[in-house]
């Protein structure tokens, strides 16, 4: 696994409301004899008591969705999610993806809630963090959950930037024959390089490609998310990133532009100073360009994707190379009707 991190800032906590600030005291530090130690990983117990979290966006397909981890080890410089890791008392760079919020009661939770009053719906995995980051390696929680939605029967949908998906095919490929799940692998550029800076501990863009594939050959429905769409970064790779997805089985896709909330402008600021110092103008005035002269856009309908005549060139490209490939832009329907309660007069 890579050992180089998404950002190498510590920025305060914006809802701290006293911060400490290094400054020259006028003594001479010598400068370490050897390199200062990467920073690790460390793991927290999420003790929360429900699992499921809900949300009434329209600019959001499905209305449930768990996270079995806050803060996410993949460290994109581009997450919208870092901060959210500010409500934890963490702040949105080094921490967000150094410190990790485990949730090892999660399935149990998931159980309990499905035994209690239950509307079978779809549940996302995945909606702020990646259910599939390097620490469900380790403790397996998203595999535990999906154990559940197949016991119960109840529908899911997958969206990762990790290819550790196909190691849970077997359970995956039983929930697709009962046309339980759509699994959606989000591809944000096929240059090698680029991924290394950009979101340093996902997969390759070559596995990524190849997780469609097998995922496909396992009978289990894939798309692709092409996201998030940096203007005057990564936008021009639109076609390829499409084609590439057609060619390993995808059958669906979609899209999202970037937006840089918060403490983010700074973490993604400073990551273009260190890796695109010559193109840092140029992107941040394109990413204004779909955003209203802003770095974000928080309100519904524009959010996602934009507006104004360069988010409208990025719409027209998409939907020419979408219909050039075959791709449906429409998320597949999943089951509800077959949810049951184990060992009950209904399981």
């Amino acid at each position: 696994m890579s050992t180089t991190r998404g950002t190498s800032l510590n920025l305060p906590n914006r809802f701290d409301a006293q911060r400490l600030e290094a400054f020259d005291d006028g003594w001479d530090q010598p400068e370490p004899e050897f390199p200062l130690p990467q920073v690790p990983t460390e793991f927290y117990e999420d003790r929360s008591k429900s699992i499921i979290s809900t949300n009434d966006s329209p600019d959001v397909p499905m209305e449930a969705s768990i996270n079995p981890y806050r803060g996410c080890e993949h460290g994109c410089a581009y997450c919208y999610a870092r901060p959210s890791h500010e409500y934890l008392g963490f702040n949105s760079a080094i921490d967000f993806e150094s410190k990790i919020m485990v949730k090892k009661q999660a399935a149990e939770l998931l159980r309990a809630r499905f035994e209690k009053n239950w509307k079978p719906q779809t549940i996302m995995l995945s909606g702020n963090t990646d259910c599939y980051q390097p620490a469900e390696r380790h403790f397996k929680i998203t595999r535990s959950l999906l154990e559940v939605l197949l016991e119960f029967r109840n529908p899911v949908a997958i969206v990762t930037k990790n290819a550790l998906v196909t190691r849970d095919i077997d359970i995956l490929s039983e929930l697709a024959t009962l046309g339980l799940v759509h699994v959606v692998l989000s591809v944000t550029t096929l240059d090698l390089e680029l991924s290394r800076q950009l979101e340093p501990r996902t997969a390759t863009p070559e596995r990524k490609l190849a997780a469609i594939k097998k995922l496909t050959e396992a009978g289990i429905p894939v798309g692709v998310l092409n996201a998030p769409i940096i203007p005057g970064l990564n936008d021009l790779e639109m076609p390829r990133i499409l084609e590439a997805a057609k060619a390993n089985g995808a059958s669906m896709a979609s899209y999202q532009i970037v937006r840089l909330s918060y403490g983010l402008r700074d973490i993604f600021k400073d990551w273009l100073e260190q890796h695109r110092p010559l193109e840092a103008a140029k992107v941040l005035k394109r990413i204004e360009m779909v955003r209203g002269g802003a770095l974000t856009d928080s309100r519904f309908g524009a959010r996602m994707n934009g507006e104004g005549a360069y988010a409208d060139y990025i719409k027209q490209q998409f939907r020419v190379h979408v219909t050039k490939y075959g791709l449906n832009c429409d998320i597949p329907e999943l089951r509800t009707d077959l949810f049951r309660i184990p060992g009950t007069l209904f399981g």
